[in-house]
């Protein structure tokens, strides 16, 4: 990946939020590239941290929430001589640091323009007093300037792109009268009016049923490759982007523990936290025997860390787990993995039986 270009570098981000007297620390120093043109899953348990990542990136942080250490370089807009404060410039060209955008006249040059977010559920990001056409035409006009005639075809088109069938009719109707993957779909359109480069995607299947999940999915497969965009997509099950990611990021307790291709991590896994995600996909299941499940909860976050996060969790734990948070360690170029096991010095440790089997078979996460 490192031939690739750039379109956004966070290094060393820290981000605490205020809770009641309390300080909560959401993100650990985290650092992630994210290339142009990739699709790109953020896989992780509830409450690691994914949402809040990428908040980050569209100036959405919660009023409580603070950066207080680290940069997110977004490489692709022009320098503003009004404030140059914003901007610098390294090997890969010059860069706006998202860290430092506080007011609003910054963010509007960011958000929808070059990242847009697709939320969760569908109906509360959806005005139920406008139709669809009229929300839909409201991103073209705001970022491609277009009025009447020319404005109607361009939403209808995109309603086409989308797969919503019989536009001029689904055009003049509301939210209520479409179902819960339609609607999904007319959020799916907004985002795309916008033209962005970079499409963010939390968790968009959540609420939908199986078949319309993979429909959903398929659609912003189609929708990358027809507006050249780069997708981060947001998730808590590694079954779902099996298909759609060309890279993945595991992330824990406020921290990327492994990243690499989609193979690497599905076949090839590392840290005993992808281990324990991917033992837990019921596709992998065995007829008449329990589901896995990991054991424990995840770390109080108000509280400081010592050693891996997940150490606690961990039935394969090294003493020094408990003691140091571990570096990264290289598995291949494109891969690499915090966990003490990978150090040369470590005991020899397998991984669980149902991952071995999936190495040795493939394919079972796909199905």
């Amino acid at each position: 990946m490192s031939e690739k270009e750039k379109i956004l570098s966070i290094q060393d981000l820290s981000v605490r939020f205020n809770l009641r007297g309390r300080v909560l620390h959401a993100i650990r120093g985290l650092s992630l590239d994210v290339y142009r043109g990739e699709s790109l899953a953020i896989v992780g348990e509830s409450g690691c941290g994914k949402s809040v990542l990428n908040k980050n990136l569209i100036g959405l942080l919660d009023n409580n929430g603070f950066i207080d250490g680290g940069s997110i370089r977004y490489y692709g807009l022009k320098k503003d001589t009004a404030h140059p404060e914003l901007y610098g410039e390294d090997d890969n060209g010059v860069y706006a640091d998202l860290t430092k955008f506080k007011k609003e006249r910054d963010w509007l040059k960011i958000r929808g323009k070059e990242v847009c977010m697709i939320l969760q559920d569908p109906m509360t990001s959806l005005n139920p007093l406008k139709t669809i056409g009229a929300q839909i035409a409201e991103a073209i006009r705001l970022h491609q300037g277009l009025r009447g005639r020319a404005l109607k075809e361009a939403v209808l088109q995109i309603m086409r792109d989308v797969r919503i069938d019989d536009p001029e009719r689904r055009y003049k109707q509301y939210p209520h009268e479409f179902s819960g993957g339609m609607r999904q779909r007319v959020v799916i359109a907004i985002a795309i009016a916008c033209k962005p480069k970079i499409l963010i995607c939390d968790e968009p299947t959540t609420a939908l049923d199986v078949t319309i999940q993979a429909q959903v999915l398929y659609l912003i497969k189609e929708l990358k490759a027809k507006y050249n965009l780069t997708v981060i997509f947001i998730t808590h099950d590694l079954g779902v982007v099996a298909n759609i990611a060309d890279r993945v990021a595991v992330m824990y307790a406020g921290d990327i523990v492994e990243i690499g291709m989609a193979e690497e991590i599905y076949y090839d896994p590392k840290h005993p936290y992808t281990w324990a995600l991917l033992s837990s996909l019921p596709q992998l299941g065995v007829k008449g025997e329990d589901l896995f499940s990991i054991k424990g909860t995840p770390p109080n976050l108000f509280t400081e860390i010592h050693g891996d996060a997940f150490a606690a969790r961990n039935q394969q734990a090294l003493k020094i787990d408990f003691v140091e948070r571990p570096p990264y360690f290289e598995v291949s170029p494109t891969h690499k993995a915090k966990t003490w096991l990978l150090d040369p010095r470590a005991p020899k440790v397998e991984p669980p039986r149902i991952i071995q089997k999936l190495k040795s078979e493939g394919g079972a996460v796909n199905e």
